[in-house]
């Protein structure tokens, strides 16, 4: 074994990954060692009063962790959502804690006190049994990131295995900066639902290879949605998500890039679709 083979194989086994934990000890992981606070935890029992009716039994927490801590030494919020539990779906609890959490940031900026708001996405979208709730809940968290990123960057970091859809797919394309791992996937609708609507035909959700070259970390990078590649390493993404904020917000939202977005739509074929790799030099090429 050679000693370059033998360093990748040790760095790879020091290495902690985010994909492994919850929602709380994600949070946790990437707030300075020591700051993580928890707020309305479990023990405070705000859960949904709608699932119980339909035969679910609800998560304490709803799924939503929102925790206070601070950034490279500066204040900071962060809402995660449990990808175990329900999908990571958006509930009226759990949109709730997180647009609730974002709306006190924006109140913290505006009375001069700087604090770094950042969103761990694992939601397969918006909760069936909760729908207009679960609706009424991502738009009040978009209508909060747009305000917020007039004062500071917001972060959003979606690593796997659920992925960041529905509503929450929706909210990545405001935030400032969205930070994925190859695992990590984004979207609108999840391969699942596509396949349940409208057949295998259009897409076969068990084609692994096909739903990443589609959806994945790597391919939503390199086609512009999504800003920062990372391994699937706490520290590698308290990184990334560290230096977001000391890069500064974007010269242009993501979601204010109409004409650009609408530009390589129109080159594309669609009756001669481009692959993986054709969409990222389409990408390259009207960057």
């Amino acid at each position: 074994m050679t000693s370059e083979v033998a360093g990748d194989k040790r760095r790879l086994l020091e290495r902690t990954s985010i994909v492994e934990l919850d929602a709380r000890e994600r949070a946790r992981a990437l707030l300075d060692p020591g700051t993580f606070r928890e707020l309305i935890d479990a023990f405070d029992r705000l859960e949904s009063p709608w699932l119980a009716a339909q035969g679910i039994v609800p998560e304490r927490d709803d799924g939503a962790v929102v925790a206070r801590g601070t950034l490279d030494g500066e204040s900071a919020v962060i809402a995660a959502l449990q990808g175990a539990f329900q999908a990571g779906s958006l509930g009226e609890v759990s949109g709730a804690k997180i647009a609730g959490a974002l709306e006190l940031t924006l109140a913290d900026h505006e009375r001069g006190i700087a604090t770094r708001p950042v969103l761990l996405a694992e939601s397969g979208g918006v909760r069936l049994q909760e729908a207009h709730l679960g609706l009424a809940a991502a738009a009040e968290i978009g209508a909060a990131i747009v305000a917020l990123r007039r004062h500071v960057p917001v972060v959003l970091v979606t690593a796997g295995p659920v992925g960041c859809f529905g509503g929450m797919g929706l909210c990545a394309g405001l935030c400032s900066t969205v930070i994925v791992t190859r695992a990590a996937r984004l979207g609108l609708n999840g391969p699942e639902v596509i396949e349940q609507e409208h057949g295998i035909g259009e897409l076969d959700a068990k084609d692994r290879p096909l739903v990443w070259s589609l959806t994945g970390g790597e391919q939503r990078h390199g086609s512009g949605l999504a800003d920062v590649l990372v391994d699937d390493d706490v520290e590698a993404i308290a990184e990334a998500v560290r230096e977001a904020f000391r890069r500064g917000p974007p010269s242009e939202p993501r979601s204010a890039q109409v004409e650009r977005f609408l530009n390589l739509i129109a080159v594309v074929d669609p009756s001669d679709p481009p692959d993986g790799p054709g969409l990222r030099r389409l990408w390259r090429a009207g960057a």
